[in-house]
């Protein structure tokens, strides 16, 4: 993942800096994976294409504006998170999970690589104060239960050309997941990535609206 020729092949307009940022990952990742076990021993070797390009699935979907704010649950070693903040500088990330030692990962991987809009929480979803434009994650669990966790933490005013609302990747069928939802949309991200991962993956949009 030197070169980031995977990232770069959907994202060219990357600046030097990100490209930096982003080469970084694959060394910080494999070292810290054989202290802390963040990342499945079989994906970590397919880093790039799985967590990072996966993560930036959702910077196809939107582009945020600058001084977004977005809320990364269930972060796990900084996924989407740390890809996103690199690709959005000018938006803040709050990245939390309830495992600590997995925090304390995103902590020393955000600082290594120069983050400044990162910060991360040892702290469920619940516990969270204050408001979000959106709420993004990876598959932690399923819809009605992930929307019931977050759906106190979205600002009522927006800036984005979505509604504020919840970003979420997951694949597979979501029919029934989803059945309680009447507003939401599905990305299909094999419209952006042509590799065989991605022939089952999703970002699911659900706008959410203060009452």
């Amino acid at each position: 993942m030197k070169q980031c020729s995977l990232i770069l092949k959907y994202f060219p307009e990357l600046t030097l800096s990100q490209v930096a940022q982003l080469a970084q990952l694959d060394e910080l990742y494999h070292d810290w994976n054989s202290k802390i076990n963040v990342i499945s021993r079989k994906d970590i070797e397919t880093l790039e294409e799985r967590h990072i390009l996966h993560s930036l699935g959702i910077a196809k979907i939107l582009q945020f504006k600058a001084e977004s704010r977005i809320l990364d649950v269930g972060t796990g070693g900084g996924f989407p998170g740390i890809p996103l903040a690199i690709m959005f500088p000018d938006s803040h990330f709050h990245l939390i999970d309830s495992v600590g030692k997995k925090i304390n990962v995103v902590k020393a991987i955000a600082s290594a690589i120069g983050l400044t809009n990162v910060t991360a929480s040892h702290v469920r979803a619940e516990a969270v104060s204050g408001t979000y434009d959106f709420v993004v994650s990876r598959a932690v669990t399923a819809m009605p239960a992930f929307y019931g966790w977050v759906k106190n933490k979205i600002a009522a005013k927006g800036k984005n050309d979505l509604s504020n609302g919840i970003l979420y990747l997951k694949g597979g069928d979501l029919t029934q997941e989803l059945a309680g939802f009447s507003k939401v949309k599905q990305f299909d991200l094999t419209q952006f990535f042509s590799e065989p991962f991605f022939e089952t993956k999703k970002v699911i949009f659900i706008p959410i609206k203060k009452r």
